[in-house]
């Protein structure tokens, strides 16, 4: 068998990952150390929960030297402030005994404080596209040093708009740089950006896009509408003990705070939400929370659904369907993650039906249904987003104007007369005079 040992790492790096009780590889991390470390441009396509961080850390800290300059040479771009604090915390393990100055920046907090952080020299900068851009901008740091560029979610990052602050990125770093990216999906925008930005990388694939992790159970059930999907939730906690630690995704931030709301009138304190209106220490305090068991559930949208390693995730629940059919593959990736087994439910209703289709036309997999429990009271109270919209019965039709008939009735006789122009024959009109000052003139005009 193959571990770490075999990698010839740093004796330092060796020491860290045995801190941390990491032995063996991922079959990811296996076949991209050799080609990261060989300094060409890589492009890594993996699922969710394989181990795509330490796939790119550990070939990338076994090259890093030290700079005397005090500017980044490695670079890692990722597209939310939770996984800058993820991978900087991992970085910060990995060299717990190395020199190594590792520094994470993402938007949402004051650019001001951040400057100050670079003071002291940074050698691996991790953040967030805006946020680096901007800090580069200000001059608060050089990117003219980075000889190692990262983007992980790569095809995330395209998705929730960065392409612009991406590509002006590419501009201000050097030209001669290895670019290493890491992607849970191969899609257009994706294959746009490699044949524009990098040169030719070596295309890494540990399963085809779309793929659903082996080790997960899918299942769903067929629900009348968003309120009774609420008591089916509560029906299913109540029911089984081994939903302890809950992942519930909503579609948008109103739904997940609806959801929380209701949730937390039954059960106070035992469910957490984040969406991005949360702020930043909101949403650790609620992501360690959860890590840590301090309560049972945490419902959140997409925000969540990328590359967060939360670990023991006993079941992914879909309480409504992602529009994006790829959205589904990364949100039931929160469970299953390191060999282990879990289990994703989806609550899908009439009209989810056509997107719940093309996320197993993508999987090439048919999701199994459950019956819907007898115990579960229907209730017919739709929300907002479920309301049909009214349309008219008799809608109000255009007046045919060949015909005639409404505002566009024929003139009358004395009304179609043709104006030729010239000078008007019309008598200026009579004005009343206005004050006793302008009558009594008018009355000497007249004597």
């Amino acid at each position: 068998m193959i571990t770490f040992k075999d990698f010839e790492l740093p004796r330092k790096l060796e020491e860290s990952l045995d801190q941390l009780g990491i032995t063996i590889p991922t079959p990811i991390q296996l076949k991209s150390f050799k080609p990261v470390l060989s300094g060409k441009d890589v492009m890594g396509i993996a699922q969710t929960g394989t181990g795509k961080t330490l796939a790119y850390l550990l070939p990338i800290l076994k090259m890093w030297k030290y700079s005397k300059s005090g500017a980044p040479t490695v670079l890692i771009l990722v597209p939310t402030r939770e996984l800058v604090v993820q991978v900087s915390e991992i970085l910060e393990s990995l060299t717990e005994n190395l020199s190594t100055r590792v520094l994470g920046v993402f938007g949402g907090v004051n650019i001001n404080t951040q400057k100050l952080k670079f003071d002291g020299g940074v050698d691996i900068l991790v953040g967030t596209p805006g946020r680096v851009l901007d800090l580069a901008i200000d001059n608060a740091v050089s990117l003219k040093e980075v000889k190692h560029l990262v983007i992980d979610e790569f095809d995330e990052m395209l998705n929730l708009g960065f392409r612009h602050q991406l590509t002006h990125i590419f501009e201000i770093l050097r030209e001669k740089r290895q670019n290493v990216l890491f992607s849970a999906t191969m899609t257009d925008a994706v294959d746009e950006m490699l044949y524009e930005y990098f040169n030719s990388p070596q295309e890494i694939s540990l399963a085809r896009s779309g793929t659903p992790l082996e080790k997960i159970v899918q299942k769903g059930y067929k629900v009348e509408n968003f309120n009774t999907k609420i008591n089916l939730l509560k029906f299913l906690l109540e029911q089984h003990e081994d939903f302890s630690k809950v992942l519930v995704f909503a579609n948008n931030k109103k739904h997940a705070d609806y959801l929380f709301n209701t949730i937390s009138e039954w059960y106070p304190d035992v469910f957490d939400v984040i969406h991005s209106n949360k702020s930043q220490n909101y949403r650790l305090r609620a992501m360690k929370k959860f890590e840590e068991g301090e309560v049972r559930g945490l419902i959140t949208t997409d925000v969540m659904a990328r590359g967060l390693d939360i670990s023991d995730v006993t079941h992914v629940i879909n309480f409504e369907i992602p529009e994006i059919p790829e959205q589904y593959i990364h949100r039931i990736g929160r469970t299953g993650r390191a060999d282990k087994e879990g289990i994703a439910i989806s609550f899908v209703t009439a009209k989810e039906e056509v997107p719940l289709l093309e996320i197993e036309m993508l999987m090439d997999k048919e999701l199994a249904f459950e019956d819907f429990p007898e115990e579960v009271e229907i209730n017919p109270k739709k929300i907002e987003s479920e309301k049909e919209v009214v349309k008219m019965k008799n809608p109000t039709k255009a007046p045919n104007i060949e015909l005639g008939g409404g505002a566009f009735h024929e003139k009358k006789a004395k009304n179609k007369k043709i104006n030729l122009g010239g000078p008007t024959k019309r008598k200026p009109p009579k004005t009343k005079p206005k004050n006793r000052g302008q009558q009594k003139q008018k009355a000497r005009k007249k004597k």
